[in-house]
């Protein structure tokens, strides 16, 4: 077989391996609740049973979602896997177009394994720790995936792929690959957005994230950008009413699922917790790398109690297990955009900031509560209706479908700060049941439209 290869060297490599493992090795057959059966392929299988991916199964795919959505259990493990599958179908479908010139596929490989390791290096309780300040959270999860994709175990799982895989993967990962099938893993029509609407609405027992993925799979291409030359992947004209499935049930899943009242709640609840642990040192940032959800939780626990001083016994008897038993902090105040009409929310409500932590224990103070104990929370998801992509359309003409969508195809994108404002809510929580006036926190964190 290897007289026979003429691919690059590392795919060669990685044929050859295959081909000498697959009586010896013969992969594993997943079942799984939405893609039925997912095959891994030796590599994968070798990646899946590492200590490091097995992490996975113990960080919650929804954080806290599962205090309002019962089902919502399922875990980065279940999400990374579908991934996976997508990817691998992903390819057979775009390997289909004999047009392609055989360089455009360069690093094609390495797509299923980026997609199967995307998640490693997620945070306990996923998302929810990516919205403190800097100096709480190391880095982003997806840059954190190079301290994991370092491991001696991952390493060796890797081997097969070259010796340079471990970095040609974190550059798919964190997106900034350059190679021309880098968009199935980051980017405006990525595989982990596909898996992740349909799993997090099938888990949670809702109907708002149907996506058509079939459509959506059938419709992806490697197509030329008429401006650069570049090849990138794209979409064929008969699947774009199947992307704006897809932009429509992430508006409706940030709405009604992961921006839920008591989601938030539990969410600001953690953050606060992970801000004041650090804060007090229980905790230095870089342990928050690596640790499981109950892990994480466990050892700010002993830590605390451990520990004199107040804000350690407000974390140790009061905040954890409020968190636990879901005694969740209560609305004091939401403003809807409606609200908000004619006003604008200052930046720094959406921070971290010292002077936002000021303004909430003032309010804490005046509230009759401790500091800490009130949480201004306005959520943002700016790319939530994000689009930068090829269409093919049916005539052969290549066009870039743009935040403005194309008009007369796909006129949703057109809407996006309508309907992003809609999904956003601001609440004020307060750790005990207390109400605060509207128009007096306005004044505080607000300024009309158009003033600087």
């Amino acid at each position: 077989m290897a007289g026979q290869c003429t691919r690059s060297e590392d795919k060669c490599l990685l044929a050859e391996y295959l081909f000498r493992m697959s009586d010896k090795l013969a992969g594993k057959v997943i079942r799984d609740p939405l893609w039925n059966t997912i095959r891994l392929d030796p590599i994968a299988a070798q990646i899946v049973d590492t200590a490091e991916f097995q992490r996975l199964r113990y960080i919650r795919q929804l954080g806290f979602t599962h205090l309002v959505y019962p089902g919502a259990t399922h875990t980065r493990f279940d999400h990374a896997l579908g991934v996976y599958h997508l990817a691998t179908v992903a390819l057979g479908r775009i390997r289909e177009n004999r047009r392609i010139p055989p360089e455009v596929l360069q690093g094609e490989h390495l797509i299923p394994y980026a997609a199967l390791l995307h998640d490693i290096g997620h945070y306990p309780f996923s998302h929810a720790l990516e919205e403190l300040e800097a100096e709480y959270v190391p880095t982003h999860h997806e840059e954190v995936s190079g301290q994991f994709l370092a491991s001696a175990s991952l390493r060796d799982a890797l081997i097969p792929l070259g010796s340079t895989a471990p970095e040609l993967l974190l550059e798919l990962i964190s997106g900034q690959s350059q190679i021309p099938l880098r968009g199935l893993v980051s980017g405006a029509l990525d595989l982990d957005k596909m898996e992740y609407l349909r799993r997090d609405a099938h888990f949670s027992g809702v109907p708002y994230g149907e996506v058509d993925v079939s459509r959506l799979l059938q419709g992806l291409a490697l197509l030329r950008d008429p401006d650069s030359g570049e090849y990138e992947v794209g979409v064929q004209e008969k699947a774009v009413a199947a992307v704006e499935s897809l932009l429509f049930a992430k508006y409706q899943m940030f709405r009604n699922v992961y921006w839920h009242h008591a989601v938030r709640a539990a969410t600001v609840l953690y953050k606060r917790i992970v801000e004041e642990a650090v804060d007090i040192g229980l905790l230095v940032s870089h342990e928050l790398v690596g640790p499981t959800d109950e892990e994480l939780l466990y050892e700010i626990g002993r830590r605390a109690h451990e520990a004199d001083g107040e804000a350690a016994e407000r974390i140790g008897t009061r905040w954890l297990p409020a968190l636990r038993q879901r005694r969740l902090p209560k609305r004091a105040l939401e403003l809807t955009a409606a609200d908000l009409a004619g006003r604008q929310v200052e930046d720094w409500v959406v921070s971290g900031s010292p002077h936002k932590r000021a303004i909430e224990d003032d309010l804490a103070l005046d509230l009759g509560l401790e500091p800490g104990e009130v949480v201004i929370d306005f959520p943002a998801k700016k790319a939530m209706f994000q689009l930068n992509v090829l269409v093919e359309r049916r005539d052969g003409q290549i066009q870039r479908l743009g935040l403005g969508g194309l008009p007369g195809l796909l006129d949703l994108p057109r809407l996006a700060d309508n309907l992003y404002t809609t999904a956003r809510v601001l609440r004020v929580f307060t750790f005990g049941q207390r109400s605060i006036l509207a128009d007096d926190l306005i004044a505080r964190i607000t300024r009309p439209t158009g003033t600087a």
